[in-house]
């Protein structure tokens, strides 16, 4: 059973959300926030699987709480996916980079939701839909985050920051495979070291990690 938090400053939207969730079978709502101080607190009590996280909450916003959230869950067994109602919400990159495994719009299917709740809660990530790119793109490069040396990249093979390059790019698994003719299995090796070698949680904070380090540059062609 996928245990979840919602926050959200707005009762009604949290109603929707409770109501679809509740439809599903493995998935459970264990709590109600209504701002990110509430958010956070709750979190770290209850360690749902996935908080569904509002941006734009009073006392403190979605970016804040996340970052606590992330910060203190030790085991990383709590996921953020960040809902937003702009597909270039300025703060959504700052929740990717305070350890956010993602965001939707919240005018997505209850289909897509329920989806992205499931990848999230086994520990990947929501970062393939062309959205996620746009926004990426456009504030990685102005957004005040510290600069990661390249340096840090010289753990990676060849191969590995060929697949992570990829991997900001947006392609899934079955993508890579596809354009560097490997099998989907030894992607997923890659991937897993990436990830292992650089201390990342997962394909996001790869993202974010790719842009920041300098290995693919916002607005510049796929590799």
């Amino acid at each position: 059973m996928i245990r979840v938090l919602l926050a959200d400053d707005q009762a009604l939207v949290r109603t929707g959300f409770r109501m679809i969730l509740e439809n599903a079978q493995d998935m459970q709502v264990v709590g109600e926030a209504a701002d990110g101080c509430q958010a956070a607190t709750m979190a770290l009590g209850l360690r749902p699987d996935v908080v569904l996280m509002d941006i734009r909450m009073p006392t403190v916003d979605g970016v804040e709480a996340t970052g606590r959230i992330c910060s203190g869950d030790a085991d990383g067994g709590t996921r953020v996916l960040i809902l937003t109602t702009f597909d270039l919400d300025e703060y959504v990159y700052a929740a990717l980079h305070a350890g956010a495994s993602g965001f939707l719009l919240k005018d997505t299917l209850a289909s897509d939701l329920l989806s992205a709740i499931r990848i999230v809660a086994r520990g990947d990530a929501v970062v393939a839909p062309s959205v996620t790119r746009r926004l990426l793109e456009r504030y990685v490069g102005t957004a005040s985050a510290q600069v990661i040396p390249a340096a840090d990249l010289d753990v990676l093979t060849e191969r590995e920051r060929e697949v992570l390059g990829l991997i900001a790019r947006g392609l899934s698994n079955t993508e890579i495979a596809g354009r560097l003719y490997l099998s989907e299995g030894t992607v997923k090796t890659h991937v897993h070291r990436v990830l292992s070698k650089l201390g990342l949680r997962d394909r996001v904070q790869a993202v974010v990690h790719a842009y920041e380090s300098g290995l693919v540059r916002a607005g510049t062609a796929e590799p």
